[in-house]
């Protein structure tokens, strides 16, 4: 027996022949031709073929994976139309007369040397991308077709690294599982594995010969990997599956039903995402909306500050995809442990309780007003709400609703269309538990901040390891904060949800309940068990 271990790209257990898989050998020799007119037309048919190629993958994403997480596929027929990808090919056909698979190849090669070498993980990341759609044009120059990723009896499929359009076209009827040597939890083919439900690991050093055939375990949970397990690995893991599988059955009854407790108190469940591609997950655990959109990814992922039309096209698409469900964005909240190099920020010997969130917002309103604009504008598309983080007084909110009410006169000015939408803020601070009922008169709703709250109701730095057994989220300081916001947000009939880790935590869900809490936000995976908690409270 040879156990590997990797990265968790999805949780899950499966068990089963390995089969490893190897790319179509798209061989490419230099060849001079002499008709360069002709050649320039085969490489011109053969791009629009591979465009065509994206169009039925993306389709097919779309239906198995949502129309966010598909959008790879648009981006590489956008690649290849590319005007410097298409020159460069074009011209070393003319310059150079050669054929245009040793055109294509070339190009891609260099392309994919200059993304791999740029300092930023992104961009690095394209260089896959470039050598995909590279390879996709060669593949039908030389009249390939698609190395084919199915089999008649369910395997574990083993690879080097696996393409975005290599895994949509994973048959999910007969691949129990997939194993990389490369890859990142982070990349498109990551992503669209885990919204396909199939246990995935990266990174795993296995043999690259004599693996065939044999028979495997893979361990999204623990990630690892196990090739020609002994007897009781074997027995312990078919336990260990349908213990799963079982908890799994179980929950997808959930499906489609409401949060209703047994004494008939209604509990609205949403889920946290942290950027347009979780929205696939949200709907995969049937969330009735989502409760914290955390916007900040959108200012970390960038090397600069993120336009107002880069903005509204997120917010667009997610309003879009939620269909009328509630999507409660949370206004840009960096500082402290999430640094961003363009803001330029003093460092700051306590960040914690430094330069943050609305403190930064309400500084820089020029920052504020861009994404408030791009947050009013996308509300258009569907039911948008906003929420401000780290509120530690009454005026902040006020001077928030100022801003807003600004924007809103620019909006009309210019003509562009924007929805009323309901405005809430975190309950973070101490302070703001204090004067929650103060302001509970300015907003429509609050979402309790657990972790901050916890981190500055106790005194404890949440990013430091030596304090962890003092960090105490179920303290009877913290849960009798969250019973006085709660009560401050009805006297004035607004609503109170949880957006904090809190929220996932399944000894409490009951206390919460009885608490009067109005709404739970939690991770998309955590969407059924909190649901089957609620059923049962």
């Amino acid at each position: 027996m040879e156990v590997y271990q990797g990265k968790s790209v999805f949780g899950g257990i499966a068990m089963g022949r390995l089969s490893v898989y190897h790319k179509t050998d798209n061989a490419v020799k230099r060849t001079k031709i002499t008709d360069i007119e002709a050649e320039k037309k085969r490489f011109e048919d053969a791009k629009e073929e591979a465009k065509r190629q994206l169009g039925v993958f993306y389709e097919k994403a779309v239906r198995e994976v949502g129309e966010v997480n598909a959008a790879i596929f648009e981006m590489h027929q956008m690649m290849l139309d590319d005007l410097d990808y298409v020159e460069s090919i074009t011209n070393m056909i003319e310059t150079q007369q050669v054929n245009a698979e040793f055109a294509v190849a070339s190009t891609g090669d260099n392309f994919a040397q200059m993304f791999a070498a740029m300092d930023d993980d992104y961009m690095r990341e394209r260089a896959a991308d470039v050598k995909d759609i590279s390879n996709r044009v060669i593949s039908i120059l030389q009249g390939n077709g698609d190395a084919g990723l199915s089999g008649d009896e369910p395997f574990i499929l083993l690879a080097d690294d696996l393409a975005p359009s290599e895994t949509v076209q994973l048959d999910k009827s007969k691949v129990l599982a997939f194993v990389t040597r490369h890859g990142s939890t982070n990349s498109h083919t990551a992503i669209l594995a885990r919204t396909m439900n199939i246990p995935a690991l990266i990174g795993v050093d296995f043999p690259e010969e004599g693996v065939d055939g044999q028979f495997g375990i893979v361990d999204g949970f623990d990630a690892k990997f196990f090739v020609e397990p002994d007897e009781d690995t074997k027995a312990e893991y078919r336990k260990l599956k349908e213990e799963n599988e079982q908890k799994k059955r179980l929950l997808q009854e959930l499906k489609g039903k409401e949060n209703i407790t047994r004494d008939g108190t209604k509990i609205n469940l949403y889920a946290n995402i942290g950027g347009v591609s979780d929205v696939a997950n949200v709907l995969a655990n049937d969330a009735g909306g989502i409760g914290l959109f955390r916007s900040e990814f959108l200012y970390l992922e960038s090397e600069d500050y993120p336009t107002e039309e880069a903005q509204f096209a997120a917010y667009k698409t997610v309003a879009e995809n939620m269909a009328g469900k509630k999507v409660i964005i949370r206004t840009l909240d960096i500082g402290a442990d999430k640094q961003i190099d363009y803001f330029g920020l003093d460092r700051e010997d306590n960040p914690a309780l430094g330069y943050r969130a609305v403190r930064i917002c309400l500084n820089r309103p020029e920052i504020f007003k861009t994404q408030l604009r791009a947050l009013l504008r996308a509300s258009m598309f569907g039911n948008i709400s906003i929420m401000v983080p780290m509120i530690a007084s009454v005026w902040e909110v006020k001077k928030v609703k100022e801003i807003m009410e600004e924007v809103k006169t620019e909006l009309s000015t210019e003509g562009l269309p924007y929805k009323e939408v309901e405005f809430g803020v975190m309950i973070e601070t101490p302070a703001a538990v204090m004067i929650a009922d103060d302001l509970a008169k300015e907003v429509d709703f609050f979402s309790i901040g657990t972790n901050d709250l916890t981190q500055y109701t106790l005194a404890i730095d949440r990013q430091n390891a030596k304090l962890d057994r003092f960090y105490d989220s179920h303290h009877p300081a913290v849960l009798k904060m969250i019973q006085m916001v709660i009560d401050s947000a009805h006297e004035e009939g607004i609503w109170a949800g949880i957006c904090g880790e809190l929220g996932a935590d399944l000894t409490l869900t009951e206390t919460f309940v009885k608490m009067g809490i109005d709404e739970l936000s939690v991770s998309p995976a955590m969407v059924l068990p909190v649901r089957n908690k609620i059923i049962n409270a």
